[in-house]
């Protein structure tokens, strides 16, 4: 779905255009990820029922599942300032959508993603292609946060990671994130949000 997008939105057939979704349990290793980053056998992936992918995006390998929001632009960034600005830009939505809920998190110098106090609360990996964004930016919001135990976040052994309903002791409203994450996606790019239906299948679990 991402690359069909990315071809309409390089021909100009297609606006700019947010994914906001939810994966069941998933790895996946980006281009500069191996293999050994996730913990598990084949086998013991089987038995958990999670599924392990390449990807073309940037980054290591990371984990994705239920109650993690997951937000991928299909974006024309050069209006923007091109990759790094659009990736701060990217923290600062988190950042934002974090603070309405009473979180203060901020960027790390020299590292990727949103932290809370020294855990990891949001993720991002890119590709780039032809000047336009693809995959994207990950929020913790009430995922099973044991998962991140089979996996080498990041490529880093030290990160340790948390979620919004950790932190405020508590379920929180996938919709409502949602919501917020792409107001802030809209002010902050400056683009008029406009909510639709997607136009291909998209498989995964539903937001609700």
């Amino acid at each position: 779905m991402q690359k069909a997008l990315v071809r309409k939105v390089v021909d100009g057939a297609e606006a700019d255009t947010l994914l906001v979704l939810q994966h069941p349990h998933t790895y996946t290793i980006g281009r500069r990820g191996r293999r050994d980053d996730v913990l598990l056998s084949d086998e013991k992936l089987a038995r958990l029922d999670v599924s392990i992918y390449d990807v073309d995006r940037g980054g290591e390998a990371t984990y994705h599942g239920p109650g993690q929001l997951v937000a991928y632009p299909i974006v024309n960034i050069r209006p923007f300032g091109g990759p790094v600005k659009f990736v701060r830009t990217l923290e600062q939505v988190m950042i934002g959508t974090l603070a309405d809920y009473g979180i203060g998190a901020s960027a790390k110098e020299g590292c990727t993603g949103v932290w809370a106090g020294e855990d990891k609360i949001g993720a991002i990996g890119l590709k780039v292609s032809r000047g336009v964004a693809s995959h994207g930016l990950s929020l913790n919001v009430n995922p099973d946060l044991g998962y991140y135990r089979h996996v080498i976040p990041c490529g880093s052994p030290d990160i340790t990671v948390t979620s919004m309903e950790k932190l405020l002791g508590q379920p929180i409203d996938m919709d409502a994130v949602a919501y917020t994450l792409q107001y802030h996606f809209g002010r902050l790019l400056k683009l008029k949000m406009v909510e639709v239906e997607p136009k291909v299948t998209l498989v995964g679990v539903p937001l609700g």
